[in-house]
């Protein structure tokens, strides 16, 4: 750890999907490269959830970055959240590390998934690379990412 590091060198936003009113279905962010990272986030949010609506989130891994033989990653899926008003402006964290991919038959590749059923809800989410492998993690930031402020 090097405390004079500013944080944007050490996390870069890999992949956003942006604050919408998400009707019954799936949405995925692109698939990120994970060889060079050492690790990375998930930061699922949810706002108001529709009435008898749910949201499921989970970390997809493929063989290259088009979806090649896509299957979930084990072990990353969140606790289904179903409550309006109970589960109404939540967020969940999703880790991920090198060893819950299945480096070894050739998945490297990551996408983040969440899913709405019933009713719309307001969701939103980031994932974030942590630890680049070379160089400074802002230099592999989403091209969503508009400035970094030091």
């Amino acid at each position: 750890m090097n405390a004079n590091l500013n944080a944007s060198a050490v996390v870069a936003v890999l992949a956003a999907l942006d604050p919408v009113s998400q009707a019954a279905g799936t949405v995925n962010t692109g698939w990120i490269d994970m060889q060079n990272w050492f690790r990375a986030m998930a930061v699922v949010q949810v706002g108001a959830l529709g009435a008898s609506a749910t949201v499921d989130a989970k970390f997809v891994q493929a063989k290259d970055g088009s979806g090649g033989s896509a299957k979930d990653v084990p072990g990353t899926a969140i606790t289904q959240l179903t409550k309006a008003g109970t589960d109404d402006n939540k967020q969940v964290i999703i880790n991920l590390r090198p060893e819950d991919l299945d480096f070894n038959n050739g998945y490297r590749f990551v996408r983040l998934s969440l899913t709405v059923a019933t009713a719309a809800s307001l969701i939103s989410a980031l994932v974030l690379g942590l630890d680049a492998r070379y160089g400074a993690a802002n230099m592999s930031d989403a091209t969503t990412v508009d400035e970094i402020v030091n």
